[in-house]
């Protein structure tokens, strides 16, 4: 099953629960700020930035059906649909970009580092970057299924959920490797309760564009 159809089947009743640091974030943007939620779904984080007093916010998404809800839910925010691999904004158009809970969506190498390419492009010199997603597991459940799905996609960490979506649980090493173009400001290990309800091993960063 294509991932944009997985979601569009799925958006009418998913809830996510992965917990913004609302209060980290809020040290380093301000009130004013334009915020871009790439991956937004159905507009969860926005909802609670905006409940905080932020209210220059752009969400995107490649689900229609996700941004559909968003909109029913949140007549109030501004949620685009993605067409293409590029974000439809203009250079340095930014000061915030959030992407949480994206990366477990992406399985390859190529397509993240494309993504972080085009975040670092809209990024305003100095804007922020937060992530939010999850890092690899060490209990029997995971495991197995990373070595079955280790000879299907290639990447230790991507596996299939019995409902049909592709996710990835990252190791450590190539999330630094995918970030180094932004200066950290903060990191943390985190345990997250996946959408599934299971317990995952997970992070957040928020760091700011290096620039050349």
């Amino acid at each position: 099953m294509e991932q944009k159809e997985y979601w569009n089947n799925v958006s009418a009743k998913k809830e996510f629960t992965t917990p913004f640091q609302m209060e980290k974030f809020s040290e380093y943007v301000n009130m004013e700020g334009t915020i871009v939620d790439i991956g937004c779904g159905y507009g969860r984080t926005l909802d609670e930035l905006y409940q905080n007093g932020y209210h220059n916010l752009i969400g995107i998404d490649f689900s229609k059906g996700m941004i559909d809800r968003g909109r029913e839910q949140f007549p109030y925010l501004d949620l685009r649909v993605k067409e293409t691999g590029q974000i439809d904004l203009p250079d340095e158009s930014a000061d915030a970009v959030i992407l949480f809970a994206v990366l477990t969506c992406i399985r390859t190498n190529e397509e993240q580092a494309q993504l972080l390419g085009e975040i670092r492009r809209i990024l305003k010199p100095h804007g922020i970057l937060y992530v939010n997603d999850f890092l690899l597991n060490t209990d029997e459940r995971n495991v197995s299924r990373y070595e079955k799905y280790m000879d299907i996609y290639g990447v230790y960490g991507v596996f299939e959920l019995p409902e049909g979506a592709i996710c990835r649980h990252h190791d450590e090493k190539w999330i630094r490797e995918l970030l180094r173009g932004f200066s950290e400001l903060e990191y943390s290990h985190l345990t997250f309760t996946t959408m599934n309800g299971h317990q995952s091993n997970g992070f957040y960063f928020i760091g700011k564009p290096d620039r050349d």
